[in-house]
């Protein structure tokens, strides 16, 4: 949550002349609510459903780009779909940076409407960061530009491809 998947996810596909696809905007798409819209009405066990059920529609495109939600990788059979069927990247960043970003809009994120965003941020980074680390390839990006960042995947996925 926060570290740009989208923005980056954008730039990336540009670079690579691919198509861009982000699983919350097509999940909101295909149910006719915001991500927000869909938590309340349905919960999150229900988003998680509909969310895996994007993710595989969209992995059956050819060469694309594709921001999921951070959640999405923390379900099971979805890291495992995303893990067999592309190369997984995570932009890990430290809880400052994620801070810095996230601040900026909690009413469009229904994990920190909460009392305490900050603390419900590192509850989700000691859960989720062991799964993380499942993920072909780890790129960096604390106080990075965008960029920078794209570029630093770029670098990344050449690495893996080379030693894969």
């Amino acid at each position: 949550m926060g570290v740009g998947k989208t923005t980056t996810g954008k730039q990336l596909a540009k670079i690579l002349n691919r198509e861009f696809y982000d699983s919350d905007y097509e999940i909101e798409k295909a149910s006719g609510r915001t991500i927000s819209g869909y938590f309340k009405d349905y919960g999150e066990k229900e988003f998680r459903k509909g969310e895996r059920l994007v993710i595989e529609r969209l992995l059956t495109k050819k060469s694309i780009v594709l921001a999921t939600g951070g959640g999405a990788y923390i379900q099971e059979e979805t890291h495992e779909i995303l893990n067999g069927r592309a190369l997984t990247i995570w932009l890990k960043a430290d809880l400052n940076t994620i801070m810095n970003r996230v601040s900026k809009n909690y009413d469009k994120r229904p994990l920190l409407q909460v009392n305490n965003p900050e603390a419900k941020i590192k509850e989700l980074i000691k859960i989720r960061h062991p799964i993380y680390k499942k993920s072909h390839i780890t790129v960096t990006i604390d106080n990075d530009e965008q960029f920078s960042i794209s570029n630093k995947i770029i670098h990344a996925i050449k690495k893996y491809q080379s030693n894969n």
